[in-house]
């Protein structure tokens, strides 16, 4: 127990110290928690020497993520992207594994090693790769939709391997792991007989998910106790984990299969909720193991051969990810996500290779430096990010810098920034017959903008050379919608001292922002969440007793209220302090809530005296009663 203790605090405090530094750096938690391994194992020896065994017990992290990942893709979502699971994924599996099987026999060993070899290679690292881009905010980008589609593609890709594997042996080992860590049903099978317990263990697994998890949810749900559902999901993830072991199969493929059967299940909510929390945790204790796991010394005795070999590895299976991302039309900074994303070797490759080694398909010798060029391959892959992101960096100054268009329509209406907000505010002035000049600098969303018919125009709407060319010396209203505060302010400071006289509309964040607006010299500012929370807060009055005619009023009433407000406190208002931190602000802004609390009472008890308007709109469709946004 001691040990255990000891060995907690060890790899916790590794984890504690060193992904915040990572973090921090623009480097990524996942290398963080690589270099912690590192550092804790191999480097100093401080963890006791205890990775082979917390490797086991961490392999639980990619388990359960593997789990949530299947729960979000219901079968009908599979067969939505049949296309490009067997396109663009299987095409990469497929061309891959080629790739370095002929590598492999050019180096003199035999086609069943070689081809052993490439399939593990060719798959990538589901948990780095997912981490990194939920983390950098990139997993609904063209790139990482279709990195996902290719890790999806390979993790579905491992059951036939694993079938594929036990007839590659060429009889130099044993059909059964060779170790007294687990019980194995397959233990002295024949390679078919391998093969067709791996079928049977697959089909078990999705016969349960589909008949088996409901009924059994529905008994615990009679128990009312919250943490009997934390209990059977965990049941669920370590029995699916026990089965697959036994039959010597990826735990992880089989919670994955379990999770796509459970995708539309009425208990699949509860499930990610419960699960959630152990994964984090656990992926990250997977990822030190990792670290902690390579063997340094074998690196030490020949590390230019080794780095040589993974490096050799990433370029080979960049190779092949940039055409296919070419072919299904990825470009830019998302080709670059797509090819950098998956060149890594992954954690399903130390799974083949175990797999393997029990096989009698390959060597220890060669199993260790397989393993090891995967692990190198996952301790370069936060470095392909880093580069993704230098690369994305400039892609993004080589766009601003592009030559702007030549604006050869004018009318008396701006608009810049046509975004969602942007859009609405466009559509609705067009609808009435008048013609805008819209500007953006995100070329895409101008091209489609033009394949729907609104003519827009690309270019850097802070730059007053632009807004010139842009008609701002005639034009009556300027609209300014762009989402990043500070060049909203600057376009409004400009546009002000060129044109005094010319009414602008402004699109605020919140209320800090509606101050510097007001400095800036807008007309009219709209708090893009304003006018709608004051619809929910009306429809919240309406259902908690007050009638429609004064959850009517109270908004009405709270909008006026508010308005004054911020033109008042707009005179407090220190930009070089945060509002907690401004004393004259903060007492008159509490002081205005009182006074608006206090008035809003008293006007909605006169409206009790008075007789109440009959009112027959629809309200379900009475967007015309909300206030007009002034300076909302």
């Amino acid at each position: 127990m001691e040990t255990f203790l000891l060995n907690a605090t060890i790899y916790l405090g590794a984890a504690v110290i060193a992904v915040p530094i990572a973090a921090r750096l623009g480097l990524g938690s996942v290398l963080g928690y690589l270099v912690a391994g590192l550092l804790i194992g191999p480097i100093t020896g401080i963890d006791g020497g205890e990775t082979e065994g917390l490797m086991h017990f961490a392999e639980f992290g990619v388990v359960m993520m593997l789990f949530l990942i299947g729960l979000e893709l219901d079968p009908g979502a599979l067969w939505d992207m049949r296309h490009r699971l067997m396109g663009l994924g299987g095409l990469q599996v497929v061309l891959t594994t080629a790739v370095v099987t002929g590598a492999v026999m050019i180096m003199g060993e035999s086609w069943q090693v070689s081809l052993a070899i490439g399939l593990m290679l060719a798959l990538s690292s589901t948990a780095i790769v997912l981490q990194t881009l939920t983390e950098k905010g990139l997993m609904q980008s063209a790139g990482g939709r279709s990195s996902f589609s290719v890790l999806l593609t390979q993790d579905i890709a491992v059951i036939p391997m694993l079938v594929l594997v036990p007839l590659l042996a060429t009889g130099g080992g044993s059909h059964g792991v060779d170790d007294h860590s687990s019980v194995s049903i397959v233990e002295n099978l024949p390679s078919w007989g391998v093969a067709l317990v791996t079928l049977g263990a697959v089909a078990a697994i999705i016969l349960a998910g589909r008949y088996l998890v409901r009924p059994l949810f529905r008994f615990i749900e009679s128990a009312r106790l919250r943490e009997m559902y934390t209990a059977v999901a965990l049941l669920i993830v370590v029995g699916i984990a026990t089965l697959m072991n036994v039959v010597g199969l990826s735990p992880a493929l089989g919670a994955f299969l379990a999770g796509v059967m459970l995708a539309n299940s009425e208990f699949r909510h509860e499930l990610e909720t419960d699960i959630e929390p152990f994964k984090g945790l656990l992926l990250g204790l997977f990822f030190i193991t990792v670290g902690a796991g390579m063997d340094v010394r074998g690196f030490i005795a020949d590390p230019v051969r080794l780095i040589g070999l993974a490096t050799l590895l990433m370029a080979a299976k960049a190779a092949v990810l940039a055409p296919l991302g070419l072919i299904f039309n990825l470009r830019g900074r998302d080709l670059w996500l797509f090819t950098l994303g998956l060149a890594q070797a992954g954690e399903f490759g130390f799974l083949l290779v175990t797999f393997s080694l029990q096989q009698g398909v390959i060597t220890n010798v060669i199993g260790q430096d397989v393993l090891t060029v995967i692990a190198l391959s996952m301790l370069l892959t936060p470095l392909a990010f880093i580069v993704h992101d230098f690369y994305a960096k400039r892609s993004k100054v080589r766009v601003e810098a592009t030559e702007a268009d030549e604006i050869d329509e004018h009318s008396g209406i701006i608009i810049v920034g046509i975004g969602r907000f942007g859009q609405v505010v466009n559509r609705l002035v067009r609808s009435v017959g008048f013609k805008t000049t819209v500007l953006d600098n995100n070329l895409q969303t101008i091209q489609m903008m033009r394949k729907f018919g609104v003519k827009g125009f690309f270019g850097d709407p802070t730059r007053p050379d632009l807004l010139k060319a842009a008609g701002l010396e005639t034009a009556k209203v300027l609209v300014v919608a762009v989402n990043n505060a500070d060049a909203c302010m600057r376009i409004v400071a400009h546009a002000r001292a060129v044109r005094p006289d010319i009414h602008i509309i402004a699109r605020a964040r919140d209320r800090t922002h509606v101050y510097g607006l007001y400095q800036a010299g807008a007309n009219d500012i709209v708090r893009e969440m304003f006018d709608s929370s004051l619809r929910v807060g009306r429809y919240v009055l309406e259902n908690v007793g007050l009638s429609e005619f004064e959850a009517n009023e109270a908004e009405r009433m709270f909008y006026k209220h508010d308005r004054h407000m911020i033109r008042e406190l707009a005179n407090y208002w220190d930009p070089n302090l945060r509002a907690d931190e401004n004393e004259a602000y903060r007492e008159r802004s509490m002081a205005l809530d009182r006074d608006m609390e206090s008035a809003m009472l008293t006007q909605l008890l006169a409206l009790d005296q008075e007789p109440k308007p009959s009112r027959d709109d629809d309200r379900e469709d009475d967007d015309d009663d909300t206030p007009e946004a002034k300076a909302s």
